[in-house]
């Protein structure tokens, strides 16, 4: 498996205008960070597994088809006997959104029965910080962290800070940074770098990380692309200009482009990956995000490769080369090859 994600699974119930009287209208977009960045990455290439949790109900049974249809293996999903997770999505101007929560099944994923042989089968695990803020899924994203980094898989963190889900900022700031020590490639928003390291200055922010042991440090910055550091390197690669219609699912478009791209690098560790390389990656990850933001949703919204491939210059011409989706995927990893032997 190159790419296995743990957390949310849920209903985005995002705002799409108003009604003659003034009443927001809202449609209910399949979605959840973690879901969403293995939707993306599968859209993209690489063959990718969700574990999670959704409830007993039509929404569970529609998210699980959702991601059925995107080639995401959901074997790892549980159902569990409680509403499906719903989020409310209000859109500013300018495709800005906020976040209110109705928990339920999302909580309720059981350590006791996580679908270990993806854990000791991925490439890269993937985790975000919305499972981290209690109920049994807080026991269950730690155990499998603990399960997937001990058999050799990378471990890929977003700490998305959701302020309603925590009890005060210095709750979520503990928990958030939990994970940092056994953390490879972590992705993080501008706003929430100060969150994470302490600092928001770029520079000093990501070494802060990356003596914590972190191999590679993403800091998005929105409509102006991407801030890395990659050991002692550092870097900056533009966004792609667009007119944003919904900023929802860009980030974790970026995180699932990145994430596919890095299981078919090559190389057994991150510090091996070039700095021309990982620019490559990043445009192409930025060009993906791009195009999630031109429309409305979150899963719905995120590109396949081929979109991308027909998008000519503007979108591939940066990169140089194509992606490593082009020569890559489809083949086994020398690390599955060593499996079966």
């Amino acid at each position: 498996m190159d790419l296995v994600t743990i957390g949310e699974i849920l209903i985005d119930m995002t705002q799409t205008g108003a009604s003659e009287a003034g009443v927001p209208l809202f449609a209910a977009n399949p979605g959840g960070a973690p879901a969403n960045v293995a939707v993306a990455a599968a859209r993209l290439g690489a063959r990718a597994a969700c574990l999670g949790a959704v409830g007993n109900d039509a929404l569970g049974r529609y998210l699980i088809r959702v991601l059925e249809e995107n080639g995401v293996e959901v074997r790892g999903v549980q159902i569990r006997d409680c509403a499906t997770t719903m989020a409310l999505v209000s859109v500013e101007e300018g495709g800005e959104r906020s976040f209110s929560f109705l928990r339920g099944a999302d909580r309720e994923l059981d350590p006791a029965h996580l679908w270990r042989e993806a854990l000791t089968s991925a490439r890269i695990f993937h985790m975000g910080s919305v499972s981290l803020t209690g109920g049994a899924a807080r026991q269950a994203t730690f155990a499998a962290l603990e399960e997937a980094k001990a058999a050799g898989a990378w471990i890929s963190y977003d700490p998305n800070y959701r302020k309603t889900l925590w009890s005060g900022e210095e709750e979520a700031v503990l928990w958030m940074r939990k994970p940092l020590p056994l953390v490879d490639v972590l992705k993080v928003a501008e706003e929430e770098l100060p969150l994470v390291s302490g600092s928001g200055d770029l520079e000093e922010g990501t070494r802060r990380l990356t003596a914590q042991g972190i191999s590679l440090v993403l800091v998005t910055l929105g409509a102006r692309g991407v801030f890395y550091r990659l050991g002692e390197s550092t870097g900056y690669v533009p966004g792609q200009p667009v007119e944003a219609v919904d900023t929802n699912g860009a980030g974790d478009t970026f995180v699932g482009a990145v994430l596919g791209q890095l299981c078919r690098c090559g190389v057994e560790t991150l510090d091996a990956v070039q700095p021309e390389r990982l620019g490559r990656i990043l445009a192409f990850a930025n060009a993906a995000a791009a195009r999630t933001c031109s429309r409305s949703g979150a899963i719905p919204a995120m590109p396949w490769l081929e979109e991308l491939e027909a998008g000519g210059p503007n979108l591939m011409g940066r990169m140089g080369n194509h992606p490593e989706r082009i020569s890559g995927y489809g083949e086994e990893s020398s690390r599955e090859k060593e499996q079966k032997q």
